[in-house]
């Protein structure tokens, strides 16, 4: 038995149009956008990462929250507890418009290997100012981000929610193939 997961996927018409099918016939199958998390990892307290925050601040317009290392790694000088990351997470109507500068940068093709297999998508930012609309501050400098973008179909809040909750089946949850499909046919994609 091999631990190593297949990395290689084909979406071929076929498939294209069968998944289309589906959400045509139920709208509950078909997903969503639930939310874009932007992160920036910069590994140090300090300086480095208030602008790190500001510019993270700058480009989605809200406040982004510290990430704080989970243990301390003698050779990079980071102590457990200490701020090394900031992060936002972008819902609705500013989730579309972050995502759609984001693809823009990346010319619109994301790997088929960025994608797991429960719906979210993984794209990486070289340079913030790869962005459309975004000017080079030579004060703040320059920083890479790792954009995660998470997709769900409706009902999955039974999952979440704190009084009742139950299990969803496997059907419910968004699966590779859908996930390449919703990108290929949503946003205009090509996933290589």
């Amino acid at each position: 038995m091999s631990l190593v997961r297949k990395t290689k996927i084909e979406v071929s018409e076929e498939v294209i149009k069968r998944v289309l099918e589906l959400w045509e016939s139920n709208p509950m199958r078909k997903p969503r956008l639930a939310k874009v998390t932007v992160n920036i990892g910069v590994g140090e307290s300090g300086e480095r990462l208030k602008k790190a925050a500001r510019v993270l601040e700058m480009l989605t317009g809200q406040k982004p929250s510290e990430r704080r290392a989970k243990r301390t790694i003698k050779e990079f000088n980071i102590r457990k507890g200490e701020p090394i990351a900031v992060a936002v997470t972008l819902r609705g109507e500013r989730a579309v418009a972050f995502l759609n500068k984001v693809l823009d940068a990346v010319g619109r093709r994301v790997k088929a290997s960025s994608f797991d297999d429960y719906g979210n998508v993984s794209i990486g930012i070289k340079e913030h100012i790869m962005l459309p609309g975004v000017k080079y501050d030579p004060e703040l400098g320059i920083f890479g981000m790792d954009v995660c973008v998470t997709l769900e179909k409706p009902g999955l809040r039974v999952m979440r929610r704190r009084v009742k909750r139950s299990r969803v089946p496997r059907r419910q949850r968004v699966s590779r193939e859908e996930a390449i499909v919703f990108f290929i046919k949503e946003l205009n994609t090509r996933v290589v």
